[in-house]
């Protein structure tokens, strides 16, 4: 598959107006359209990969409202692409917890896989990759925000992934996936550390006090993509912790894990 601006398609798809030149390339998503060659390079140094098949990677960027809208521009959407690369992170985090917690039992590793590949985590990962900057969405998908959806951008990270496998070996896309999540591994495995705090809470003041923690969001601060939460656990009318986290949960949990600590004080 060819990019619109290729010299085979240059009849085809002749120069824009200059109207339409301050809008968005259907196939680049560039607001000048004339540079093709550079959104590629711009694609290429954000994932550090650069492919041999180019059109592997056009095709894992290319969402199926795109696709149903552009049928003439693109032979297939991501969805198959996203099928194998959800296999492909699979094999490669199971690899790569067993490697570095090798004390781990089985259900803590499948424990910490799942908080890795979880929605939410995954819509993170393409953010910092800039995936929604290169997308290709329909324009109704595109005009609700798709770009910042988290079904979507985990979706196309997943495509992605699949895709480099396609154009590399295992053992490339072994690293590009150890490059991005490096840093999130020991993360991730602190949360899940947290992931009973609030059972275990739950227990402490039921047995202590027959009563259940309350879990209260003082505030949401941040962009859509990067708020901050901050929850507070209260017990019979006061507060017992304060915490604030990307997400959530994961503040109720942090909080819960506090509130254990202060309750557990003599």
């Amino acid at each position: 598959m060819q990019l619109i601006n290729s010299p085979d398609n240059a009849a085809k798809y002749p120069p824009p107006s200059k109207t339409e030149k301050e809008q968005r390339h259907p196939m680049t998503n560039e607001t000048s359209p004339h540079h093709p060659t550079h959104s590629l390079t711009r694609q290429y140094k954000s994932l550090g990969y650069h492919f041999t098949n180019p059109g592997l990677l056009t095709q894992a960027l290319t969402h199926t409202t795109f696709h149903v809208e552009h049928p003439d521009l693109t032979s297939k959407d991501n969805e198959t692409l996203e099928f194998l690369g959800d296999a492909v992170l699979d094999l490669v985090i199971s690899a790569l917890l067993l490697a570095r917690f090798p004390a781990m039992t089985e259900g803590e590793l499948t424990k910490l896989r799942s908080a890795l590949v979880q929605e939410y985590h995954l819509s993170i990962v393409a953010q910092d990759l800039h995936l929604g900057d290169f997308l290709l969405l329909g324009k109704g998908e595109d005009q609700s925000g798709g770009r910042q959806k988290s079904s979507i951008l985990s979706s196309t990270y997943e495509a992605v992934i699949g895709a480099i496998f396609l154009d590399s070996d295992y053992q490339t896309v072994q690293k590009i996936i150890e490059s991005h999540f490096d840093t999130r591994i020991d993360m991730a495995q602190q949360s899940v550390a947290l992931g009973d705090a609030k059972s275990a809470l739950q227990e402490l003041t039921q047995g202590r006090f027959n009563a259940a923690p309350l879990y209260i969001l003082d505030k949401a601060e941040g962009p859509d993509h990067a708020k901050t939460f901050t929850v507070s656990v209260h017990l019979q009318g006061q507060a017992l912790a304060t915490a604030s986290a990307q997400n959530k949960k994961a503040a109720e949990q942090k909080a819960a894990a506090i509130a254990i600590t202060q309750l557990s004080q003599p």
